[in-house]
């Protein structure tokens, strides 16, 4: 099974790469844009030989142990 695992700066901390992106959109011609957070992107695939319950308790922990700084970082999970 894929899971996907979408990881992103919490509001409140600033993002300078965003930031520059947003900027860039303005030299190229793109306007409209009021806001660019970026983040990271995970793909996980799980054994089918996990089942469901657990399969959900160790992409939980794989999302908050190891992708994610909890600190500046939260994360949401997409389940296929």
């Amino acid at each position: 099974m894929k899971v996907t695992v979408i990881v992103t700066l919490k509001p409140t901390v600033l993002d300078p790469q965003g930031n520059a992106i947003q900027r860039n959109l303005e030299t190229a011609g793109i306007s409209g844009v009021t806001d660019v957070r970026q983040g990271k992107y995970f793909e996980v695939e799980v054994s089918d030989a996990v089942g469901a319950s657990e399969r959900r308790v160790l992409i939980e922990r794989l999302a908050r142990d190891v992708l994610t700084n909890p600190v500046i970082e939260s994360y949401r999970i997409e389940w296929e």
